[in-house]
């Protein structure tokens, strides 16, 4: 028996080497993921914003932007005015139109981890409200 223990001594280490790396693997894409879909909630928030800022009388589309990037900003996500659309202009729009923010962000600018399966994807979110504009 104790012949046997002596071959089998690095064993353990053995394996655990070669399992490290899938376990690796494995939590950092739960880790990428995670951060997906945190950002995707987030920008559903951020379009949630926008979209009441635009249904207000006195709103334009560079205060519905403004109010959608400092959303973002708060939650330490950047994003860029031109990331966001905003059809119509909201100082533009008949009384209960519909107005549409859309927000949109490359994966590869928000992820953590370089390479990572989710680069490439862009993550949006929409919301419509009518416009409160009383003509």
């Amino acid at each position: 028996m104790n012949a046997l223990r002596r071959r089998r001594k690095g064993a353990a280490a053995v394996e655990f080497a070669l399992v490290a790396p899938f376990l690796i693997l494995l939590v950092l894409g739960i880790i990428e993921f995670g951060r997906g879909m945190m950002v995707q909630q987030l920008l559903t928030n951020a379009s949630r914003e926008g979209a009441r800022e635009a249904a207000l009388p006195d709103a334009t589309a560079d205060s519905v932007k403004q109010k959608v990037v400092e959303f973002l900003s708060d939650a330490s996500v950047s994003v860029s005015p031109s990331d966001v659309t905003v059809d119509p202009d909201p100082s533009a729009a008949f009384d209960n139109e519909q107005i549409t923010v859309k927000v949109e962000v490359g994966y590869n600018e928000i992820g953590w981890i370089n390479g990572s399966f989710l680069n490439g994807v862009t993550l949006s979110a929409t919301t419509k409200m009518r416009s409160e504009r009383l003509d």
